[in-house]
């Protein structure tokens, strides 16, 4: 099959399009035939191996990590699933390669893919929808009238999280720049912060929880923000020791996550807030709660540009170089 896959680390150029035999069908899984991927960041920190120590890929590598497809073959042990079923999926973290003809996903990590979606439509959502998904109804317990605040509102895991926090019933802000406002208030975000005119920190006061999707600065004034008692959640941030206690990591790498986010940690202490790391995780199930949510129109994907997947290290260079003005980028197999 055709893929596109790196053979060393580290290399921006070395992304290349190769053939790989086709995938082996477990007993649970679901061989898939892709007709779209997405791209997201996490596709370019792991071709610059900013996660090797806890992600040990055996390599030449596919990278991809969400797909829109139909089942051309299933498991001896598959029920949820017949050959011709349109799905979607995130494949779990050890079972990535969605810049691919095909790929073989546990059935546990698939859902029925969204009616009112063209495949690359759907494909834009796995990774993203589930992110939110995790962070604001699995680990914030988000609230009706609970103030949620949403960092990069305009980017692919903003987009979706700022509609499903509306749809928790939430109070929702987020940060964009000027000429995303009109998008984000479309979006259902209550507060826009224009992070070109204002600073996010001196404006917004007693959230209860903050999406950190951007790390670094912006990470720390957002402990600024929180009302005593609230949560920042950071998909960009250092991890953290239960992060490391949930991979199973040997006791060099646990000490070494937490010293990477000892500081962080402490400070949201004593301001009474707490603070996590989320490496989101594959789950059928929770796509399949997304599905209706999707299908009312109630949440809805945001696609910025499609790329034929002949163009796919083209694609990963227009998100590496910000090019992205809303949304996902996608690739398309035809």
């Amino acid at each position: 099959m055709k893929t596109f896959m790196i053979e060393r680390y580290g290399d921006k150029a070395g992304v290349r399009a190769g053939e790989m035999p086709d995938p082996q069908v477990g007993a649970d899984d679901v061989l898939v035939r892709i007709h779209a991927a997405s791209v997201n960041p996490l596709d370019l920190r792991l071709r610059d191996g900013d996660f090797k120590a806890f992600l040990p890929y055996r390599l030449p590598l596919v990278l991809g990590n969400d797909l829109a497809g139909v089942v051309v073959q299933v498991g001896s042990a598959v029920t949820r699933f017949a050959v011709g079923d349109e799905v979607y999926a995130r494949p779990d973290k050890d079972r990535i390669g969605t810049f691919a003809e095909l790929i073989a996903v546990h059935q546990d990590d698939v859902a029925i893919k969204p009616a009112t979606l063209t495949m690359e439509e759907a494909a834009s959502l796995p990774l993203v929808a589930l992110t939110s998904w995790q962070a604001l109804v699995e680990r914030a317990q988000t609230q009706p009238g609970q103030k949620v605040l949403i960092h990069a509102g305009s980017g692919g895991v903003g987009t979706i999280a700022v509609q499903l926090a509306k749809q928790l019933g939430a109070h929702v802000a987020t940060t964009a720049s000027t000429a995303k406002v009109d998008l984000m208030k479309e979006l259902g975000a209550d507060v826009v912060v224009d992070y070109k005119k204002q600073a996010f920190e001196t404006v917004l006061h007693g959230y209860d929880i903050v999406l950190d999707t951007l790390g670094g600065e912006t990470l720390e004034k957002s402990l600024r923000v929180l009302k005593p008692g609230g949560k920042v959640i950071s998909i960009a941030g250092p991890p953290d020791p239960a992060f490391a206690r949930e991979l199973g990591t040997n006791a060099i790498l646990r000490l070494a996550m937490s010293a990477l986010s000892f500081r962080t940690r402490r400070r949201a202490k004593r301001r009474n807030v707490t603070y996590s790391f989320l490496f989101m995780k594959a789950s059928g199930d929770q796509l399949r709660e997304l599905t209706p949510l999707i299908d009312s129109g109630k949440i809805r994907p945001v696609v910025d540009r499609v790329f034929p997947f002949a163009e796919t290290r083209q694609a990963m260079e227009y998100v590496e170089k910000g090019r992205v003005k809303a949304g996902k980028v996608v690739v398309a197999m035809t």
